[in-house]
């Protein structure tokens, strides 16, 4: 798949890289990375000479019919893992599970802090859950990763990607080996997964939102109801007064 879709990605779109001698030639490694575009996760295994995995929905792994059939094998083909969402908490888990695994086997594992993409282009506040955990779990080191422009080669409802180089910006690694076995410390957590942030923000240059993604896109999707809601009532209102107009001039 690194070969196939890989190479065809580089030389299509050219992604420019900086950085790439912060990922280790070998041994565990955390790759936190911001998330823009569905296609993050192959434009990073695609510059790497390692392979990256990284967490994915169930639904793409248990979809019906031969198109579902497809998608799964896609999706293990590239190396992703399935976790089901259905439950937070049970996703949670779920999430770091994989995540102690991979880092084990002395691999690489990707993760998205931010925990869904970007509804805006703007960089959210960390969940400190899977990043933080596996982190201080396993020691890994924790390589922030910087991802540009990712989300301008196919915007929502486009259909045919758009040519143009993303960017990928790698970090030096971070080591919270000091807070190694409190893993389950909340302000730990919290603290941990603020400082990968900045990084990140640091790296990408975005602007920094302290909510949570999933609560942004609820305030968008709100706002988007709540504004068609009142065209339809200025619609209704606009009708009204003319049929209002008519009735007088009769």
């Amino acid at each position: 798949m690194k070969f196939s879709i890989g190479g065809a990605l580089k030389l299509a779109f050219r992604p420019w890289v900086e950085g790439l001698g912060n990922v280790p030639a070998e041994g565990p490694a955390i790759l936190a990375s911001n998330h823009l575009s569905f296609s993050d996760s192959f434009f990073l295994p695609a510059v790497l000479d390692r392979k990256v995995t990284f967490i994915a929905k169930a639904e793409y792994f248990t979809s019906p019919g031969v198109k579902g059939k497809l998608t799964a094998a896609f999706f293990k083909g590239v190396g992703q893992l399935p976790v089901d969402r259905s439950g937070a908490r049970g996703a949670g888990e779920a999430a770091v599970r994989s995540g102690i695994e991979v880092i084990e086997r002395g691999e690489l594992f990707g993760i998205y802090p931010e925990g869904t993409r970007s509804p805006d282009g703007r960089l959210y506040r960390g969940k400190p859950g899977g990043l933080a955990r596996v982190a201080l779990a396993t020691g890994a080191p924790v390589i922030p990763v910087a991802m540009i422009d990712t989300e301008k080669i196919q915007p929502p409802g486009q259909v045919v990607p758009k040519l143009m180089s993303p960017g990928i910006r790698i970090g030096e690694p971070l080591d919270f080996s000091r807070y190694h076995g409190m893993e389950h410390d909340r302000f730990i957590l919290r603290s941990v997964t603020d400082e990968v942030m900045y990084e990140i923000m640091k790296l990408s240059g975005q602007e920094y939102v302290d909510i949570y993604a999933t609560a942004a896109k609820r305030q968008i999707a709100d706002a988007e109801k709540a504004a068609k809601e009142a065209a339809r009532e200025a619609e209704r209102a606009a009708k009204g007064a003319g049929g209002a107009e008519r009735a007088g001039d009769r």
